[in-house]
């Protein structure tokens, strides 16, 4: 039952680490993070299983894990109002081709990665954007001025 706590707590805290960290993909990450990401994954893995090595403790620690992600998955669905909790909203980050600076500082993004975005998306530039909407998901969805 030790264990069970321990995943608990474990994976309250990688949740509200990156709920503070942002949005931003993974791919779109420096180095440091991702090498951040997976040693704050193992600090907390040593920290749940401590010296139990066993295999029930790996299923007991995963397990929990994994009833935790449902259980805040459905906890979302189920009660509207824990949605901007567990949650990240949409946020627009460009309006009417000008970049919303207020947005862009929580989400710790600048003007200059929004633009190499849109220009993957072959926007050519920021003035041509009307909305830019930073998803849940951490993608960035463009709508083009009409031309």
């Amino acid at each position: 039952m030790d264990i069970v706590l321990r995943a608990i707590f474990g994976f309250l805290f990688i949740y509200l680490l990156l709920r503070v960290m942002g949005r931003r993909e993974l791919s779109t990450q420096q180095p440091f993070d991702l090498i951040m990401l997976v040693v704050v994954g193992d600090l907390i893995q040593q920290g749940i299983t401590q010296s139990d090595y066993s295999l029930t403790g790996a299923v007991l620690t995963v397990g929990t894990f994994g009833v935790l992600t449902v259980a805040f998955s459905y906890a979302s669905f189920r009660f509207k109002r824990l949605r901007p909790i567990l949650e990240a909203e949409p946020l627009i980050i460009v309006q009417n081709g000008k970049p919303v600076e207020k947005n862009l500082r929580h989400e710790r993004l600048t003007v200059g990665e929004v633009a190499a975005e849109a220009r993957l998306q072959q926007i050519p530039s920021l003035d041509a954007v009307e909305w830019a909407v930073l998803e849940s998901s951490g993608k960035i969805s463009f709508l083009t001025r009409p031309t």
